[in-house]
């Protein structure tokens, strides 16, 4: 059979699962004219790679409509269809047309401007492309035509000089109008210059109209009035008529000009047409998906691929809920397994069952057309080139042959489109999803519970999947008769006697007609014959059944979730004891900290009394003075050996928390997506990120890994060449300014003097301290083997002293 057989069905599928109304409100998002009508007919792709090229155009402009302030504008962009067909039928088109023509073709390249990224956004890019927006056309358009669609005075030299002329000759009229007010001023009702059918009047006094030559233009309703065109200006008037259409005529020349100039370009424009209006329509999508709270569906190639929807919320139910703040949508999860072909879901009247129908319909349908689906995770599900529905109202009176006939006939045309046997199911191009409401519904039970056995075998072998509501308990036994079947049910609490909308998968509902009678006080005579006339039909049975199932799962879940607020609360308490552990360790080493400056202070004032007592013996005499002077520069030495003790050492972070690599799996922040790390930067903080079909450059921060680890970027590696001054070394040749003589000094005064000057040095120091016997030198050398930022100590160049003058390197 053609598509063109099969297309009827398919459209009806459309209406019962309220497609058109679902594309409205995507259109509600779209920004022109032509991208809301495109929007409310909302187009299928033929093809599971049309459907992944628009996934990826909403993914693409979803990002850049986040990024760009106030989002993507299609702000000029007009509807150019009919101006198009003009123009290229050689009709004239409005100045205001070609006006938007204009502003169309400005939307387009700033469009093209802000999209285009090759790597970012390749199919976006693609679609942009090959573009033109004819900027000469653009430019030619507004030069001639002004604000408001007037034809502008530099469009034409005829045009200007008619203009001028007609400017002219209303400035003469305008003169001799206000001349003659003031010459009849004694006959005129009013001081003013009225206008009758286009010309200017003069308000005469019934009485006084023929004192003024001149042509009756119009008289007011009392009749003491006439409105009088002067004699004088009537020629005056009739020139401007005659130039008026001159002006008309060049104007109409001007008009034509340019819109023969837009229907050479007529083919560049429909297509420039037709990618803002694609491109619309993806913005449209994005905005749609993202004010849902959707995500990004994955579309397996596989016709038999499992199905995956964690958390399904139905669309239209959720648009109710945000737009007009109705109750909170239910959720549902569907998961089918590769074998799996039919779910029968059974449970009470206004459960959920029809909902859970349509959610899972109009998913399939929104992947298809590129739409993000209200899901939780990622939704994984086949491409669907078929979905297939009958869905009745089952709160219907009119249950009799003419409805069961109208059922049948609707399933027997969803039979015809399907594949024939079960070997065309996996060659087909795309998967099939049939939706069936009541199956077996409005004719006897016993031949309709047949019926819808059969069917639904039949369908196992030509359809992917199948699901369908029913309240027949024959048909939840066929899950153990057939691998392929399964059960699923819509939960009911019998002591509110009300929904609770949850699916169940995996147990069948059971009846809840007896309970509900009970709880309205039904005769308990009533309840216990129906029980007893149950009985032997098993369905008494089956129901314990059931309901032992049902709290078994109750039991489960409860424990789940007593296990999970467990696993929480030992989280926190782990959490707790981190932080305190970290407090407490942080205190310790503040602690330690403000010991070791205290211990420094005291060295260094140690020091500068040592400092002070040697400069006071300099100046003293005596073999006294010269023992004290030993005893400061020992205990000076003593000081600084302590000093060296007692400075930490450098700091050395291990840092041990996650860092991707490359390969590994992250969640991008922005986007909310997972990807995977293409490349990283030398120095770790930079990554390359694959994020489906984009490719995006993040700082470390803009990630984290999967199960929420945050990365901890490595520390920049410093190099500290030297404690001195970080400005330039000083001249590496011995000068004036970095050589000091100390000869004739002792030990201790040569020891402060040099000091003093390697604290201000920032090069090598030339100490001159002779050769003699040799004590001052030695001294000077066991000194400065205890200075820390003293690199080495080397004897002088032949040329600079030779072994008495020393050369001390600094660090």
């Amino acid at each position: 059979m053609t598509a063109q057989t099969h297309a009827p069905i398919q459209l009806e599928a459309l209406e019962l699962l309220e497609w058109p109304r679902l594309a409205q409100h995507v259109a509600s998002f779209a920004s022109t004219t032509a991208g809301r009508a495109l929007a409310a007919a909302l187009p299928l792709a033929p093809s599971r790679q049309e459907s992944l090229r628009l996934l990826a155009e909403t993914t693409e402009l979803l990002a850049l409509d986040g990024l760009i302030e106030g989002g993507l504008s299609f702000q000029g962009a007009a509807d150019l269809q009919r101006t198009l067909l003009l123009c290229s039928k050689g009709g004239v088109a409005s100045g205001d047309d070609l006006l938007e023509v204009a502003s169309t073709l400005a939307a387009a390249r700033r469009l093209r401007r802000q999209i285009d990224d090759p790597d970012l956004r390749p199919v976006s890019t693609a679609l942009v492309e090959p573009l033109r927006t004819l900027p000469e056309l653009e430019q030619r358009l507004r030069f001639c035509i002004e604000e408001g669609g007037r034809v502008a005075d530099r469009a034409s030299p005829p045009l200007s000089e008619l203009r001028r002329q007609i400017a002219a000759v209303r400035a003469e009229r305008r003169d001799r109008l206000n001349e003659l007010l003031r010459r009849y001023a004694s006959l005129l009702q009013d001081s003013v210059v009225a206008e009758r059918n286009g010309r200017p009047v003069l308000a005469v006094k019934a009485g006084a109209g023929s004192q003024l030559p001149g042509l009756v233009h119009d008289s007011s309703a009392s009749g003491s009035t006439v409105f009088i065109e002067p004699q004088p200006v009537i020629a005056l008037g009739n020139r401007i008529r005659q130039l008026e259409g001159e002006e008309r005529e060049a104007e109409r020349a001007v008009l034509q000009e340019l819109s023969a100039l837009v229907a050479d370009e007529v083919p560049a424009l429909e297509h420039l047409q037709h990618v803002l209006v694609q491109l619309d329509l993806a913005v449209a999508r994005a905005r749609y998906g993202a004010w849902l709270g959707a995500v990004r569906p994955e579309l397996e190639a596989d016709c038999l691929a499992p199905m995956q929807l964690d958390g399904l919320r139905h669309p239209l139910l959720l648009w109710q809920e945000r737009k007009l703040g109705e109750k909170a949508v239910v959720p549902v999860t569907l998961r089918v397994h590769q074998d799996l072909r039919v779910v029968a879901i059974t449970g009470p009247n206004t459960g959920g069952k029809t909902v859970t129908l349509k959610s899972v319909g109009l998913a399939a349908l929104m992947a298809r057309a590129g739409l993000f689906l209200p899901c939780q995770g990622t939704p994984r599900l086949p491409w669907c080139q078929q979905v297939l529905a009958d869905i009745g109202d089952e709160q219907s009176l009119q249950q009799s042959l003419s409805t069961f006939s109208g059922h049948v006939r609707r399933i027997a045309r969803i039979l015809e489109a399907l594949p024939a046997a079960q070997a065309d199911l996996a060659a087909a191009p795309g998967a099939s999803l049939v939706l069936l409401d009541e199956v077996g519904a409005g004719t006897d039970p016993t031949e309709g519970t047949a019926l819808a056995i059969a069917l639904l075998r039949q369908l196992a072998n030509r359809a992917r999947l199948t699901i369908a509501t029913t309240h027949f308990g024959e048909l939840k036994a066929l899950k153990y008769d057939d691998p392929r079947f399964e059960n699923a049910s819509v939960a009911f609490n019998v002591e509110t006697l009300s929904p609770t909308y949850h699916l169940q998968w995996g147990i069948p509902g059971r009846s809840n007609a007896l309970a509900i009678a009970t709880r309205l006080g039904l005769d308990a005579a009533v309840l216990a014959d129906a029980s007893t006339l149950l009985a032997p039909r098993g369905e008494g049975e089956l129901n314990q059944v059931i309901a032992g199932l049902e709290s078994q799962r109750q039991r489960q879940q409860e424990a789940a979730e007593e296990a999970a607020a467990l696993l929480a609360r030992t989280e926190l308490l782990h959490e707790e004891l981190l932080q305190r552990w970290q407090q407490q360790k942080e205190q310790s080493a503040e602690l330690q900290e403000q010991r070791r400056q205290q211990l420094e202070r005291s060295i260094r004032d140690g020091q500068k009394e040592v400092r002070r007592i040697i400069r006071r013996l300099r100046h003293g005499q005596g073999a006294d003075s010269s023992s004290l002077g030993e005893t400061a520069r020992r205990a000076g030495q003593k000081l600084k050996q302590l000093e060296q003790q007692h400075r930490p050492l450098p700091e050395r972070r291990e840092h041990q928390g996650w860092l991707p690599k490359v390969g590994d799996r992250v969640r991008v922040l922005s986007l909310g997506k997972a990807g995977e790390v293409l490349s990283l930067s030398d120095d770790g903080r930079e990554l390359t990120v694959r994020c489906g079909v984009m490719r995006l450059n993040l700082e470390l921060a803009a990630i984290e890994g999967l199960h929420g680890e945050k990365p901890d970027p490595p520390q920049p590696q410093v190099a500290i060449r030297s404690r001195r001054n970080p400005a330039s070394r000083g001249p590496e040749v011995r000068t004036e300014r970095n050589t000091i003589d100390v000869r004739g000094m002792r030990v201790h005064e040569a020891e402060a003097a040099v000091e003093e000057q390697l604290r201000a040095a920032n090069g090598p120091l030339w100490v001159i301290h002779g050769i003699g016997t040799g004590k001052l030198k030695r001294g000077l050398r066991e000194w400065l083997a205890t200075v820390s930022y003293v690199e080495r100590v080397s004897d002088a160049a032949q040329g600079d002293g030779g072994q008495g003058c020393s050369v001390i390197w600094v660090k």
